[in-house]
Formats: structure tokens, sequence, C-alpha cells
């Protein structure tokens, strides 16, 4: 089952940067922290940092310790055989796929929303951007956090759901009640038909309707 995803925008140095609520964790946009360094091409700059041998090191260790499902057998190959070398590229969707990581979450597509990430994760790239940048990044996001509208918007999209779900259980609970009653009318209806008491009134109402 999908988890409901949730965004709202905080703004950085003038940037507009998405956070977004899934299930439980934020996870905040890379592909808008990565414009602050290149507009035109944020993707290129996500790719970049993810094949630095250093950031590597950093978010692979992270998912060592907060993803038991952690594909870490091929993380340390590609450490070995692949990581410090030029040849070496290391892209969002790579991590999803071929690692089951969890701390980068790639979008792709026409409908693209861009790459997000915890905010461990976001914090480091942020720095590797801009030390600046960063601490202004930790500052409005601790912010955002505290913000009632934004708990508000949570809570609120948390009592659609419930609201959703209740409404679904009673309809489905009255449509179970019914339906066993309507088969029991009209068993009981089939069988009056055809009793003699029910014939003797449907011939009187005829005789009636002749004498009329």
């Amino acid at each position: 089952m999908e988890k409901k995803r949730i965004e709202i925008q905080m703004s950085v140095k003038n940037k507009s940067i998405r956070v977004a609520k899934i299930g439980k964790v934020d996870y905040i946009s890379l592909t808008d922290l990565a414009k602050y360094q290149n507009e035109q091409d944020p993707s290129g700059v996500i790719r970049n940092w993810m094949s630095n041998k250093n950031s590597f090191d950093f978010y692979s260790l992270w998912e060592e310790l907060h993803n038991d499902n952690f594909n870490s057998v091929e993380s340390h190959r590609i450490k070995i055989e692949e990581v410090g070398y030029n040849r070496f590229t290391m892209t969002p969707n790579r991590w999803k796929k071929e690692f089951n990581a969890i701390g980068i979450i790639p979008s792709s597509g026409k409908y693209s929303v861009g790459t997000f990430a915890h905010p461990d994760i976001a914090f480091e790239f942020a720095s590797w951007l801009n030390t600046e940048f960063k601490l202004y990044l930790i500052t409005e996001f601790e912010r955002l956090k505290q913000n009632e509208s934004y708990q508000n918007k949570i809570d609120w999209s948390v009592k659609r759901e419930l609201a959703k779900t209740n409404y679904k259980i009673h309809t489905d609970s009255i449509k179970e009640n019914l339906i066993p009653t309507l088969t029991e009318n009209q068993k009981q209806y089939c069988i009056l038909k055809d009793s003699k008491g029910i014939k003797k009134i449907e011939s009187l109402e005829d005789s009636n309707k002749q004498l009329g």
C-alpha cells in the first residue's frame, strides 16, 4: 500500500524548497536544493554529488544504519570495484533500484516531482553545495517543523483519510445488512404469492374491476 504523501514549501535564502511527509517521515527536495547551484541542470548536480566517494560513504552508511533491507553486499562490492574511479556514476534511480535504498527517493517521467531525501542526507548534500546554505536550510526546516500551519495540514490530511476509511466501513456495513433483508423479503413474497389466501384476494380484486 502506497504511503500518503503531503507536500509543503519553505523559503531558504529566497529559494523555494519543498518538504514532503511520506508516512511519518519528512523528506527534503534535493532537486530544489541543487537549483541553488544550477537552475538548468539540478539532476546533474545530484548525480555529481552521489558519484563522489565521500558522499557515497555517507549515504551508504546511512542506509546500513537505518534500512534493514539495504543491499549492503552490493554496496560493499561497488565500493571496492567502482567508487573512487572516474568511471563510477551513481544516480537516485540506480541507488533505489539496485540497492533497495530508502534514504533517497527518485522520481522520473513526464510528471516527475524530482528527487527527495531524508533530512540527514539532504543536510549533507546542502553542506557539499555551500556550508552557509546548509545552516540556513537547517534553521528553516526546524522553523517549519514547529509551524502550526504545517502541523495542521498534516492533521487535516490524516483526518480526511480516517473519514474516508470510516465512511467506507459504514457503507459496506449497510450493504451487508440490507442485501440479506431484501433477499429474505423476496423469498417470503414468492412463498405467499402461491398461497390460497393470496390467490383468493387477487380473484376478488379482478371481480371488483369487472363490476366497476
